[in-house]
């Protein structure tokens, strides 16, 4: 089931950001009178064609779903009746080719403002921003953090769910490493904290090691002792712990909740543990070494190893106490659905410079499996969720592809931008290498976030 969802979230993703990216192309080509010859959503073989209009410009979709594109009357790519010569793509002023150029990567930019707008106007479900646990010693403990505190703003930003918090966090840790938060005490009252990032990288706070990295942790449901992740190059990896092996006890202590579990762990960095287990129904006595984290304070024990999911019983009881809805009228939900706009822009531009100073590992790139998994998943959790997934990606496809690589738009963006400056365009050899240097690139990037892709999947 979990695949079906992950392939009909991706097709329904892929599907809506691609048209919504090309038709921005196409509707602002046939504005500035350049003739369309057709708009595709998908590669390869077309599975359905249809014809329409003064200019019979076909709509086809193509077996693949990975991209589209608009094809363009042009002299480059063919023929041109001599009547269609003013309508053809390369005759066309520098202002004209480039603003049909931009409309693309634009309109995926204001597609996310919408989808965050419906996002909002429908009521988006979030974890209340409530700190229930903080490790000793760690991050959180030193900037002040503890149990039963309540996050309100981090920096200038007003926060209302966990993942807002995290969001935000992560945003001003791009730029300075004292982050300035407000929390609400248990008793009523405010108090102004600095949360110091300076001895962790960005990588520590991406992914599943947030938490970890800060050393505060959001309210979670009930979890059992059964294992539903193992890292691949963790320590419980190398002691043969799998999915679906039951913790039972170590030392002189039994586990029935896994934040016990967790908390033992990490009270016995570097030390070698015998493990009741419990595999299939068969008892059994594994030896583990928690591998020894360093931090600031001191060094804490990680094994690698995450939780199965929670019952139901467990999550309607979660829900019911932690859960809030940020709802807004649809006036209030358009300042916030561009300011989240502007936000998650800024983020992924910054990530990408992170990623390209190597500040930044390249792990932080996904592909079209984590896609799938994610939009799978997105799609079971209901309609804002969903709507905030493609507004994620559309504004990524928006800012990928204003890279100044040749193939995407940014790289035609480029070529005009040089033409501006030289008085002329550059030569067809030049483009033709630029190309060919395009290709590579994107075709060594689809082989690196596939790869990441797997090892998530396979890890």
């Amino acid at each position: 089931m979990d695949l079906f969802y992950a392939i009909l979230g991706f097709v329904v993703t892929v599907g809506i950001l691609v048209t919504v990216h090309e038709f921005g192309h196409f509707w602002v080509a046939r504005r500035l009178g350049v003739k369309v010859l057709r708009f595709s959503v998908g590669f390869g073989k077309p599975l359905w064609v249809y014809q329409s209009g003064p200019d019979a410009t076909e709509y086809v979709i193509g077996a693949i779903p990975l991209g589209g594109y608009v094809k363009m009357l042009d002299e480059r790519e063919g023929q041109v009746a001599e009547d269609d010569l003013c309508r053809a793509f390369n005759r066309q002023s520098l202002s004209i080719r480039l603003s049909v150029v931009l409309a693309g990567p634009l309109c995926n930019l204001l597609f996310a403002v919408f989808a965050y707008w419906a996002m909002f106007t429908t009521g988006i479900n979030g974890v209340k921003p409530l700190i229930m646990e903080v490790d000793q010693g760690s991050l959180a403990a030193q900037a002040g953090l503890v149990p039963n505190d309540t996050i309100l703003s981090v920096g200038s930003r007003t926060v209302h769910s966990w993942e807002a918090a995290m969001q935000a966090i992560v945003d001003k840790a791009f730029i300075e490493n004292a982050i300035p938060m407000v929390v609400r005490r248990e008793n009523g009252l405010d108090a102004q904290l600095s949360l110091n990032l300076a001895s962790i990288t960005l990588d520590d706070l991406t992914g599943n090691k947030f938490f970890h990295a800060v050393g505060a942790y959001p309210p979670s449901p009930h979890r059992t002792t059964i294992i539903g992740w193992v890292d691949p190059e963790g320590a419980a990896r190398r002691a043969g712990l799998s999915k679906g092996d039951r913790i039972i006890a170590a030392g002189r202590e039994s586990f029935s909740d896994w934040n016990a579990w967790r908390k033992f762990v990490r009270r016995h960095p570097g030390k070698t543990l015998e493990v009741q287990i419990e595999r299939r129904n068969l008892p059994m006595v594994v030896t583990i070494r928690p591998d020894p984290i360093k931090t600031k304070t001191g060094t804490i024990g990680f094994i690698g190893a995450a939780a199965d999911r929670p019952t139901a019983q467990s999550l309607e009881d979660y829900q019911r106490e932690f859960y809030i809805t940020e709802r807004y009228s649809p006036l209030a939900a358009f300042g916030h659905a561009l300011t989240q706009t502007v936000n998650t822009s800024l983020l992924t531009v910054r990530m990408l410079w992170k990623i390209l100073t190597l500040e930044a590992s390249v792990k932080n790139l996904s592909g079209p499996i984590s896609i799938a998994k994610y939009a799978g998943t997105a799609v079971q959790i209901g309609t804002a969720k969903f709507l905030q997934l493609l507004a994620i990606l559309s504004v990524s496809i928006g800012i990928l592809n204003l890279l100044p690589i040749p193939v995407l738009d940014g790289g035609h963006i480029m070529y005009y931008c040089i033409e501006f400056v030289k008085g002329k365009p550059l030569s067809e050899e030049a483009q033709s290498a630029g190309q060919r240097v395009g290709i590579t690139v994107l075709v060594g990037l689809m082989g690196l976030v596939l790869f990441n892709d797997f090892v998530r999947l396979f890890g």
